[in-house]
């Protein structure tokens, strides 16, 4: 890999480690506390949420028509969502283990913690669950699809692409025959250590 393209990494993956500290410093602002994985609030706090939640029929008959109109479109999506869900887990279940490549933990993705949030009515809190698992779920995919271009296919596109994932920088470059042909085992072991 060209060395700047491997600093540039580097920092990138000091970034991201400095910005989940500053999230952490102003959750703790928040006075918002883990245990077991799950947020504590102090009951101060708690009681204060409590008070700010809307009623969920004042919620309901505050809606815009064409949002409640458009609601049953949104849900609908559901159906194509677990089917993808269950055939990436079963793609992953079955293909992975023959090519040597680290299996996803799902639950990684899947984050479902927006129900303990007092201040949030029934309605929202399912609105939360569905996209939590929408997005958890597309994360998930996504680096499922990563991990198998890193082993198959990892050359980089002629063109920029917007939303790279994270292995795509180590990629050999496009059109760079020789160098394909003599790093795709490199790189698919590197994938192999990249994702452990």
């Amino acid at each position: 890999m060209n060395p700047q393209v491997a600093t540039l990494i580097d920092k990138m993956r000091s970034l991201e480690a400095e910005l989940e500290a500053e999230l952490a410093k102003h959750r703790a602002e928040l006075r918002v506390g883990l245990e077991k994985g799950r947020a504590i609030f102090e009951d101060e706090i708690l009681r204060r949420h409590r008070e700010l939640r809307t009623r969920l029929s004042a919620y309901i008959l505050a809606a815009r028509p064409l949002v409640v109109i458009t609601a049953p479109v949104i849900y609908s999506v559901i159906v194509p969502l677990v089917l993808l869900d269950l055939s990436i887990t079963v793609y992953q279940a079955v293909c992975f283990p023959v090519y040597g490549i680290p299996k996803v933990r799902r639950r990684d993705y899947l984050v479902f913690d927006r129900h303990h949030l007092a201040y949030l009515n029934a309605l929202e809190k399912l609105n939360c669950a569905y996209c939590s698992y929408a997005n958890g779920l597309i994360a998930y995919v996504r680096e499922i699809a990563s991990r198998t271009e890193q082993y198959w296919c990892p050359v980089k596109h002629a063109r920029r692409l917007i939303g790279a994932h994270t292995y795509y920088a180590a990629f050999e470059d496009y059109g760079d025959a020789e160098g394909y042909r003599r790093r795709l085992e490199e790189l698919r072991k590197t994938s192999a250590r990249m994702q452990e």
